[in-house]
């Protein structure tokens, strides 16, 4: 069953209101994932629900006790766009976040797709592959900070596994 985007903006307002009033802590993801053919683009993703003009890495929240971080990014990738992704996952970087009254870890997880075909469910609006220079999203794009974040770190340990050789 396809949820509507409607349904995803009503969730994302109610989880805003829960996080103000119990200031839960949270586990989430965010996966950058490379195309499997040019090693200089990421898919990207605009979100049916908050700021729906920020281009940002898909992504989700897991439980600590139940997958590991890498597990967790792929299903989110999974179910969010239908891509198909090699087994292999990298975590990038780690994070504290302390935004909408929450105390939450993020991970930034690397994951490679096997093929470039995609297929959105109702909760991503838009996805699009893009040059890690993002110079290729249309009009003056608004992106996120994970995003930025991200491709810092995978330059990080591009250069890295370069100076090893």
């Amino acid at each position: 069953m396809r949820i509507p985007p409607f349904a995803f903006k009503l969730l994302y307002r109610i989880r805003r209101l829960y996080w103000r009033i119990a200031k839960p802590t949270t586990y989430g993801v965010k996966a950058l994932i490379m195309h499997p053919v040019d090693a200089d683009r990421v898919l990207l993703v605009q979100h049916s629900y908050g700021d729906r003009s920020l281009w940002s890495l898909p992504g989700g929240g897991y439980k600590p006790a139940r997958e590991t971080p890498e597990r967790a990014a792929r299903r989110e990738c999974i179910e969010e766009l239908g891509i198909e992704l090699d087994s292999f996952a990298l975590v990038l970087e780690e994070h504290l976040t302390t935004s909408g009254g929450k105390r939450g870890h993020l991970k930034i997880v690397r994951l490679h797709a096997t093929s470039d075909e995609i297929s959105p469910n109702g909760e991503i609006s838009e996805a699009r592959w893009a040059g890690v220079d993002l110079t290729d999203l249309p009009g003056n794009p608004a992106v996120s900070k994970w995003v930025y974040s991200a491709l810092e770190a995978h330059g990080r340990r591009a250069a890295g596994n370069r100076d090893a050789s």
